[in-house]
């Protein structure tokens, strides 16, 4: 099961600096009667190493704002504000399809200064909820963010994320990458189930309303992630789960950017489909018991493996399938090219074939 998970466009903050804790030790001076030297330089030599690592800490934490917040930016929607990353010194902003929404023009406003710059939509691609805009003029010094390497990024890393969380800009909080590999669904415009995300970088630092597409940076001062999105819980009335957020991968980043920037689209999205449009279905208890085939396209992955318009898909290999969101989940597990057995229902009697999976 995957936890509810929202959406950060409006997302809220933390405070507009990071604050590390200093461990230091309270000691009163001896008494000049007493006489424990020897206890005296002990305490001093274990409180030395320790207060020593902690300003080394804290000055890469101020290191690191300093390297990267110049290349966050906020973005005023008139639904709300977001966070983007300057992309490259001809002014190309990405940021998540989510905050751009169906606007076409945008202001911008970087983290260096307060003059607003106008900017326009390159290409939204909601699949993966990214989007590229551009500048209308590139300001003078105006500073790409140095991006990093998905493959280097490990559970327990130290991360910051940054970004304009509820209009506070330039805002930045702390935390460490919790998990890899996570497979999420965004809600949906009115509370329906939105696009399903693949690989997505779990992480402890907050995610608030105004976060989403800004910057999740490693001590290297490198971007590894988008903040996307924050798990909510179901048992507080969908309020944010706190501590659990969600970034998208740096490498589906810059796949997407690069692609939008050099060709005007996506010609490769790398997400396995199976080329079709479904619903789900109930059983007579309402219970949801599998996806069945609206449309199928010709030629595509499922038309040429003989599945059918009225066929109920059951499971994409091992997995249930039971709703559109679980079949969103179930094929983001593979790759465009791969070959998985698909079971389905066909007038109520089980078969099974072999697709050979399509692309988004």
């Amino acid at each position: 099961m995957h936890a509810p998970l929202s959406r950060s466009r409006l997302l809220l903050p933390l405070t507009a600096g990071v604050c590390a804790i200093a461990l230091v030790g309270g000691c009163s001076a001896p008494d000049s009667g007493s006489a424990a030297p020897e206890a005296t330089r002990s305490d001093s030599a274990r409180q030395g190493p320790v207060s020593r690592a902690t300003n080394e800490l804290q000055s890469d934490y101020q290191e690191v704002i300093k390297n990267v917040l110049p290349s966050v930016v906020q973005i005023d929607t008139s639904n709300g504000l977001g966070s983007g990353i300057v992309y490259d010194a001809k002014g190309h902003i990405v940021t998540n399809a989510h905050v751009v929404g169906d606007e076409k023009t945008f202001k911008v406003t970087v983290a260096t200064g307060e003059k607003v710059l106008g900017a326009s939509l390159v290409v939204s691609y909601p699949e993966q909820d990214l989007a590229v805009l551009k500048l209308d003029e590139a300001p003078d010094g105006l500073k790409a963010a140095k991006f990093g390497d998905s493959d280097k990024v490990a559970v327990g890393q130290i991360v910051m994320a940054m970004g304009s969380p509820l209009g506070l800009s330039s805002s930045v909080t702390q935390g460490i990458v919790s998990a890899l590999g996570r497979t999420v669904t965004e809600r949906g415009a009115g509370g329906g189930t939105g696009v399903t995300i693949a690989n997505m970088v779990q992480t402890s630092a907050a995610i608030n309303p105004g976060n989403s597409g800004g910057a999740l940076v490693n001590l290297d001062s490198e971007v590894i992630g988008i903040p996307t999105l924050a798990a909510t819980d179901p048992q507080l009335g969908g309020s944010t789960a706190p501590g659990i957020g969600f970034a998208i991968p740096v490498s589906m980043v810059r796949t997407i950017a690069d692609q939008i920037i050099k060709d005007g689209k996506v010609t490769h999205s790398g997400r396995a489909a199976l080329n079709i449009t479904g619903r789900t279905v109930v059983d007579d208890d309402y219970q949801p018991v599998g996806v069945a085939l609206v449309s199928v396209a010709g030629g595509g992955a499922a038309d040429k493996a003989g599945l059918r318009v009225g066929d109920i898909i059951t499971k994409i290999g091992d997995a249930e399938v039971t709703t559109i969101t679980s079949l969103s989940e179930a094929l983001a597990d593979h790759e465009p090219g791969q070959k998985i057995t698909v079971t389905y229902l066909r007038s109520d009697a089980q078969k099974t074939a072999e697709v050979t999976l399509g692309e988004i």
